[in-house]
């Protein structure tokens, strides 16, 4: 519970799937963070630090629980779509297109031009792939499900290993 004169907090825990481990964070607003396998804590923490400077970090399993449940159902392919409550924070430009690219269906894949198109701006690709990149929810805003033109696997912040385990979890539970 937030207190007033006190700092805001910033929740956090760690998803493990296998062998992988991956950081959450959330704000008493929403999700605010998804990192990519092995991240560590301390880049989590800085990227914390440009976007909740003013934020307290709490390890909170209690408080993290409905986010770590959904995350962890979507990668034992029990989940297609997420309905948790989001903080992001981003410019204008960067949410609309992280909204855009969450219209991607599940088990599909678009380019960025395709994005940029969503947007009605098919010449700002350049920028679409910025904002893909700053992306600060992995799987849940699924940037795994932008590709180049071509058809190939491009950057990804989680790596292309990352993005080719999710895209093949999606390919294998589509119905």
């Amino acid at each position: 519970m937030e207190n007033k004169g006190e700092a805001p907090y910033l929740y956090w825990t760690y998803l493990t799937q296998g062998s992988e481990q991956l950081v959450i964070a959330a704000t008493s607003q929403g999700l605010c963070y998804v990192g990519s396998w092995e991240q560590s804590l301390q880049v989590v923490k800085d990227w914390a630090k440009k976007s909740y400077p003013s934020y307290e970090w709490v390890q909170d399993e209690a408080h993290m629980e409905p986010y770590h449940r959904q995350l962890k159902e979507y990668l034992e392919g029990e989940r297609t779509s997420f309905s948790l409550p989001l903080d992001l924070q981003g410019t204008p430009f960067q949410r609309s297109v992280w909204d855009a690219m969450s219209q991607v269906p599940y088990g599909q894949t678009v380019s960025y031009l395709d994005v940029a198109q969503i947007l009605h701006n098919p010449k700002s690709v350049r920028a679409v792939g910025s904002a893909i990149g700053k992306n600060p929810v992995l799987i849940v805003a699924p940037c795994h499900r932008i590709i180049g033109k071509n058809g190939g696997m491009t950057g990804y912040r989680g790596g292309i290993p990352m993005k080719q385990q999710l895209l093949s979890l999606e390919s294998a539970g589509r119905h």
